[in-house]
């Protein structure tokens, strides 16, 4: 098993933390993890995105040129790194910043890869969450491989917030299930 994932979006969106966080959780469930996050001239609102690998075998280079998998919470995210999904590939997308109007556009693009688009924002406001869209999406994208236990998670997530942001554990967790729930949600019907 070995899965190559993009996360990209907005500074200031915890795309690095979401990265950082999902390695994290790997290691955890005892794969063997990379995680790449790339630092440019962007800032908060500027685009950032990180790489994540995690398999069941060695790592030789942390690089991913086509990956298997993106999450991508906005447009200018995906309409950089869709054209690099591998066929068969599927992408996670906010559909609160990436409007199905706009996927429809790149029909071309879209062709033989899954993309799953879901209200980030809006579910990560639900749980009175606004600034955990990124836990929205990992929950999310969890939901549809199924591969980190949610027990490894929880304590993956209390690790990378430590004693001084445990308060952010709860608001965290829930955007976390409310991403899960609503994939689990949209497979039943």
């Amino acid at each position: 098993m070995r899965l190559e994932i993009i996360l990209s979006g907005f500074g200031g969106q915890g795309i690095l933390f979401a990265g950082n966080l999902l390695a994290l959780a790997g290691m955890y469930q005892g794969y063997n993890v990379s995680f790449l996050p790339v630092y440019g001239p962007e800032m908060r609102g500027g685009t950032c995105h990180c790489t994540v690998i995690i398999s069941d075998k060695e790592i030789a280079s942390p690089l991913v040129l086509e990956p298997g998998y993106l999450i991508i919470l906005n447009l200018p995210s995906f309409l950089k790194f869709l054209p690099r999904l591998k066929k068969r590939g599927l992408a996670l997308v906010n559909g609160d910043l990436v409007k199905s109007e706009e996927i429809e556009n790149y029909s071309e693009l879209i062709k033989g890869k899954k993309i799953v688009s879901l209200p980030l924002n809006t579910l990560a406001e639900e749980v009175g969450a606004s600034m955990s869209l990124n836990l929205c999406a990992l929950g999310a994208f969890n939901g549809l491989l199924e591969i980190i236990p949610e027990k490894i998670f929880k304590k993956a997530l209390r690790d990378m917030l430590g004693k001084g942001k445990a308060h952010l554990f709860e608001p965290n967790l829930k955007a976390y299930l409310r991403g899960f729930e609503e994939v689990k949600k949209l497979h039943r019907t």
